[in-house]
């Protein structure tokens, strides 16, 4: 299992783009979280299988219809949490 640390920038702040990656999560068996921050963007933690999320994070490049992805930082981190699903934080 990998888990990573993904900040996404852009047009991802009310258009659905949260749901959207909690949709893309349960698609492709990957769980973890994702909520809005203060600046703007979008933070996710996300952990799965390596293909699993290669698949996740090309759907979150490409973003819902709704949303305009700018830039993506994306760190593989050390697994601190045990996530039986992905969920939205608020």
């Amino acid at each position: 299992m990998i888990q990573l640390h993904i900040i996404v920038s852009g047009k991802v702040q009310s258009v659905g783009y949260r749901y959207f990656s909690q949709m893309k999560a349960v698609q492709y068996g990957v769980t973890g979280w994702a909520k809005n921050l203060s600046d703007g963007s979008v933070e996710i933690m996300a952990k799965g299988e390596k293909d699993d999320l290669d698949a996740f994070v090309a759907d979150l490049k490409v973003g819902n219809p709704f949303s305009k992805i700018e830039h993506m930082e994306i760190k593989e981190v050390e697994e601190t949490e045990d996530f039986h699903s992905f969920t939205i934080k608020y």
